[in-house]
């Protein structure tokens, strides 16, 4: 998966649809759902383009859209938010590939 920056994050979104992780190196919550994730994104290739960002080097970013736990997992539209999955429900592969599912 791609890692974005602040000005890579804004062309990344701004059109399609896109999902974005929003992680640390340090969360143990994001180093569980890491393995999984080449999976969910050949899973939902045909819907979604996945990328990740960090909350530490980004943190602008991470205010802009109010990102308070990690993973987070934000889901874009023609740069315009419509969906988030919140970290305290982003902890298994299931929660994440249920949320992907809602959102197609």
């Amino acid at each position: 998966m791609d890692m974005l920056n602040e000005k890579t994050f804004a062309e990344f979104t701004s059109s399609g649809r896109k999902v974005v992780e929003f992680s640390a190196d340090w969360c143990g919550d994001c180093k569980r759902i890491a393995p999984d994730m080449p999976e969910i994104t050949q899973t939902f290739a045909d819907e979604f383009q996945f990328a990740e960002i960090d909350v530490d080097s980004e943190q602008a970013v991470a205010e802009q859209y109010n990102v308070k736990g990690i993973p987070t997992f934000i889901v874009f539209e023609e740069g315009k938010e419509v969906g988030r999955l919140p970290s305290r429900y982003a902890k298994t592969k299931e929660q994440v590939i249920e949320f992907l599912d809602s959102m197609k």
